[in-house]
């Protein structure tokens, strides 16, 4: 629903939420030590108590969200690896059908290199707004039905065959893991912890009697600015695809460049 923010340059989205925090935690410090604590009657005690109700809060919350950048990084290190697997293999398929006779050694370089060129231009734009392409599984079965026709006359020629269907098979499920990782993303229900859970942890801030108003002002917006940091790196590794991180079509380009432009 909120898709959009993550084709927001960074450079606006990672100030913007550290912003909203400082806000929100201003405002609600402002409202509570006006409106709230005069009401209350809190001696030491009371303070004790608070201070380890928000330890407590903060313990659980931070856990809850280092478990969760953890499992961005994870994601979006799992996706660069995939797609430099799948270029590797591109390679690889490459140079070995370079090895085949004419005219079927044409066929599969032109094959390749169509597919390469559509993975680069077509493809990969639209995998950074979150959608498939289709003309990849065309490009894939073209490849697939030119090499079923090769009928090896050698045993040179069985090997490499052997070795260019392994390839080929190799490039299938590579693609296939680049594909589902098109849709990698953090459930809406985690986000909604990261968010409410931020303005408990801040709320839980606000209800400490401390005589200088600036001093607990300070120490507020120094807690809330450090939670929009840690939430901003969340956010901008989420989509390992889209936005000012997303993973680039380099790996493909420079094969293109190097080994298959005409």
């Amino acid at each position: 629903m909120l898709d959009f923010l993550f084709d927001i340059p960074l450079v606006i989205v990672g100030p913007v939420i550290v912003v909203l925090l400082c806000l929100y935690s201003l405002a609600g410090l402002v409202v509570v030590r006006r409106r709230v604590l005069p009401r209350l009657h809190i001696d030491e005690a009371d303070a004790e108590f608070s201070g380890s109700m928000l330890q407590a809060v903060m313990v659980f919350y931070g856990l809850a969200v280092a478990l969760i950048a953890v499992n961005v990084w994870q994601s979006a290190s799992d996706v660069s690896k995939i797609i430099t697997q799948e270029a590797t293999t591109l390679d690889a398929l490459y140079r070995d059908v370079s090895s085949y006779p004419e005219p079927l050694r044409s066929q599969l370089q032109s094959a390749l290199r169509d597919y390469v060129n559509d993975l680069i231009h077509v493809a990969w734009p639209l995998q950074r707004q979150g959608k498939i392409a289709s003309g990849g599984f065309e490009r894939m079965g073209r490849i697939q039905n030119i090499l079923d026709t090769f009928e090896p006359a050698t045993e040179g020629q069985k090997l490499l065959h052997g070795e260019t269907l392994r390839a080929h098979n190799q490039l299938i499920q590579a693609r296939r893991l680049r594909l589902d990782a098109v849709g990698t993303r953090l459930p809406a229900i985690l986000w909604l912890i990261i968010t409410v859970g931020a303005l408990i942890s801040l709320g839980s801030s606000f209800f400490f009697k401390i005589e200088d108003a600036r001093l607990h002002g300070i120490q507020v917006v120094l807690l809330a600015a450090f939670i929009g940091l840690v939430i901003f790196m969340i956010f901008a590794l989420d989509r390992p695809f889209r936005g000012d991180f997303g993973v680039r079509p380099d790996s493909y380009q420079l094969i293109y460049d190097q080994l298959m432009k005409p």
